[in-house]
Formats: structure tokens, C-alpha cells, sequence
């Protein structure tokens, strides 16, 4: 069974920075791809930033160029560098690790509150 916990979020000002981690316990697969969501109130849960197993990412385009994904693989971590962060950016940032090989899996965190203030 896999675990994932987040931290790092909090409460920052409107151009400020947060670093949010998020540390596998148990198994991983070294195919994994893990990624970050996000959840603002009243919207649906979207993808945020994604990195393969190879090391290729993909940011959504309301984070590109202020929102960087890495990983650690040794460390089963992921990591997200979040800079000027806007009041937008607001939700509650969720930790994926998925994959399909030797079987499908599909692993979310609890969730770590961000909230940006104007």
C-alpha cells in the first residue's frame, strides 16, 4: 500500500513562494509518474504540473513559467516550486503517483491547503 503526504502549504502574500513536497511511503514503481492537482472551492479538481519517470514534465499553462514540478526518485519525493503566486493560485494542491505497469495504480495525498492573499 502506498501513502503520500504533502506539505509546505500555508499562507503567503500575493507574489510571494511556497515549496510544497510530498514523500511516497511504501512501494513505487520506478515507471511512476507523479504530479500535483489543485482544488479551488466550487471548481473541479485540475492538473497543476506532471513529471514522468524520465524526468519529462508538463505545467499546466496558468502555472508555466512560475510553477516548477521535480522529483527526487531516491528519495520518493516530488516536488512543487511555486513563485509569484497570485490570489488565483488558491486551493487545496493535491499529490498523484500513477502508472500502468506490472498494473494499473492510482494514488492521491489528504491534500495541503495553499491560500494566496491580495
Amino acid at each position: 500500500q502506498v501513502q503520500l503526504v504533502e506539505s509546505g502549504g500555508g499562507l503567503v502574500q500575493a507574489g510571494g513562494s511556497l515549496r510544497l513536497s510530498c514523500v511516497a511511503s511504501g512501494s513505487i514503481f520506478s515507471s511512476a509518474a507523479m504530479g500535483w492537482y489543485r482544488q479551488a472551492p466550487g471548481k473541479q479538481r485540475e492538473l497543476v504540473a506532471a513529471i514522468t519517470s524520465l524526468g519529462a514534465t508538463h505545467h499546466a499553462d496558468s502555472v508555466k513559467g512560475r510553477f516548477t514540478i521535480s522529483r527526487d526518485k531516491a528519495k520518493k519525493t516530488v516536488y512543487l516550486q511555486m513563485n509569484s503566486l497570485k490570489p488565483e493560485d488558491t486551493a487545496v494542491y493535491y499529490c498523484n503517483v500513477n502508472g500502468d505497469s506490472p498494473y494499473e495504480y492510482d494514488y492521491w495525498g489528504q491534500g495541503t491547503q495553499v491560500t494566496v492573499s491580495s
